[in-house]
């Protein structure tokens, strides 16, 4: 395998789901060039190709189609918003998430369009339709932020001891 080549495929383990562009702007290359050597790592069984909603996104070898189709989302800012969220509060209206993340509600629907086709959100109707959005499966999206942004996992961390201990206090406060 070229440097180039393995240098690409690096870049590729290191942060899954990354799309095209990215790939390109962060490690210099020309996209023709790019191209190419993506185009061999595909041959070669070393990079997977995936195409979601207008971007192409490369993988190393095993992440399933949904893991894969999971990293490309969270690889879209507003998306990983919306999706941490949904982590740190469980469940939220649709209009608390807009305000929240200060990100119009049209914007915001067009992301859980796709984040409900993808099953990682489900839009519960109670009472009065009114709409809550709950997550498909926390513990999956937990682990797959981590291949995406590591240091996502410790701030969330940080901000639970930091409730927790709100918490408490605000217990032997009332005590």
């Amino acid at each position: 395998m070229s440097e180039q080549r393995a240098r690409i495929a690096r870049y590729v383990s290191a942060t899954p789901g990354v799309h095209f562009n990215a790939l390109v702007r962060e490690l210099g290359l020309a996209p023709g060039q790019a191209q190419y050597h993506l185009r061999v790592l595909r041959k070669e069984r070393d990079v997977v190709e995936e195409h979601l909603y207008g971007k192409t996104h490369y993988y190393p070898p095993g992440y399933g189609d949904r893991e894969r189709r999971v990293l490309g989302l969270l690889r879209r800012e507003t998306a990983r918003d919306v999706l941490v969220y949904l982590l740190e509060h469980r469940s939220a209206r649709p209009t608390a998430v807009a305000e929240d993340l200060d990100i119009a509600r049209s914007t915001l629907e067009w992301h859980l369009d796709r984040l409900v086709e993808q099953d990682l959100v489900e839009k519960r109707y109670a009472s009065h339709d009114h709409v809550r959005l709950v997550l498909d499966d926390p513990e999956e999206l937990a682990r797959l932020i981590g291949d995406v942004d590591p240091s996502l996992i410790e701030r969330m961390a940080d901000r639970f001891v930091r409730l927790t201990d709100r918490l408490l206090d605000d217990a032997g406060r009332d005590g």
